[in-house]
């Protein structure tokens, strides 16, 4: 049985367990696919075969080893990226242990493998006057100009990711009152942000603009030839549109990407005193856990803080007070009688 070929268990993984039974999403399993198209193009220069001769035999503890360390060493990835693959991997091994008995102990090895401790990404957002100049020096006049606009209002609103809003389709709007947007999230979630009268009114133009009021399955954000636009057309929109708040003397430095508006949103949101776990739900985070890492960045929470917790002017006097406690003579009289 080792001598099995890998082709058909492999195929029945992305085809049957990621797709039917997991409900992935097209990018997740598009990263799933690039971690094993990796991992099968190095085992077979490890064993000096075709990809197509590979067999279950040659799937071994020592090579994921290798692998992952070929990942660091030749590839030069970071942490973040051998973590990722090894999720991936992590989750092969496991389906294959769960139909193979004779990979069981291969499996359970694999699946042991530790991720490697890392500082966890900087969270880069935009200050408040960030956004008022970016919005300020739009352009004004013309189709692109308009869905140019519309389209980082609703990141900035939002909060939403890059590929929900490529997603995005006429019917998933409600722009009567309240307006809403639902929007198509990881693990094939729905969730539904309110929007502001602005960003409604500019949906609602575009639409107009387009001539998409009425076709429901239309696409939001439109590119050359009436194509939907892209993530990756999203992400050079907010680079092109972005380039002046990079060059700013007092930028940090670093790319403004659509992910940066995600920030952005989440810390405004909670500077603004929105509860935690609503801003949960904004984003469509699965653990609150993920949210917290915004309260460890806003600044202005932090002076906040300070602020509430300022000692008073006369700060010696008031350290130089008794307790309460030693003014209440029945508990005086209680302590006594013990």
């Amino acid at each position: 049985m080792m001598a099995a070929p890998l082709g058909p268990h492999l195929h029945a993984f992305v085809v049957d367990y990621l797709v039917a039974q997991k409900g992935l999403r097209v990018t997740s399993i598009r990263s799933y696919r690039d971690t094993l198209r990796l991992y099968l193009a190095f085992l077979a220069r490890a064993v000096g075969r075709p990809i197509t001769r590979l067999t279950i035999g040659d799937l071994t503890f020592d090579r994921v080893l290798q692998f992952l360390k070929h990942l660091e060493v030749d590839r030069h990835n970071g942490v973040h990226t051998r973590n990722q693959r090894l999720a991936a991997i992590h989750m092969f091994f496991g389906y294959l242990a769960g139909r193979l008995p004779e990979l069981l102990d291969v499996g359970q090895r694999v699946v042991a493998i530790p991720t490697k401790r890392a500082a966890p990404p900087e969270t880069r957002y935009l200050e408040r006057d960030e956004v008022a100049t970016l919005f300020a020096q739009l352009p004004a006049r013309g189709r692109r100009a308009l869905r140019d606009r519309v389209l980082l209002l609703l990141l900035y609103n939002t909060g939403a990711r890059v590929q929900e809003v490529a997603d995005l389709r006429v019917e998933h709007l409600d722009l009567r009152r309240p307006p809403r947007v639902r929007l198509h999230g990881k693990g094939d979630k729905w969730r539904a942000c309110p929007l502001w009268d602005e960003t409604a009114r500019e949906l609602a133009r575009l639409l107009a603009y387009d001539g998409t009021t009425d076709t429901p399955h239309a696409p939001v954000f439109i590119a050359h030839g009436r194509y939907p636009l892209t993530r990756f057309g999203i992400y050079k929109l907010v680079r092109h549109h972005t380039r002046c708040l990079e060059a700013a003397a007092d930028h940090p430095p670093g790319r403004i990407t659509p992910h940066v508006f995600r920030h952005t949103t989440a810390v405004h949101l909670l500077e603004a005193g929105v509860e935690m776990n609503v801003i949960r739900g904004w984003l469509g985070h699965a653990q609150i856990t993920t949210t917290n890492r915004y309260a460890e960045i806003t600044v202005r929470s932090k002076e906040a803080a300070v602020r509430a917790c300022e000692a008073p002017s006369e700060f010696s006097v008031a350290l130089a007070r008794r307790p309460a406690w030693r003014d209440d003579p029945a508990l005086l009289a209680w302590l006594a009688s013990l």
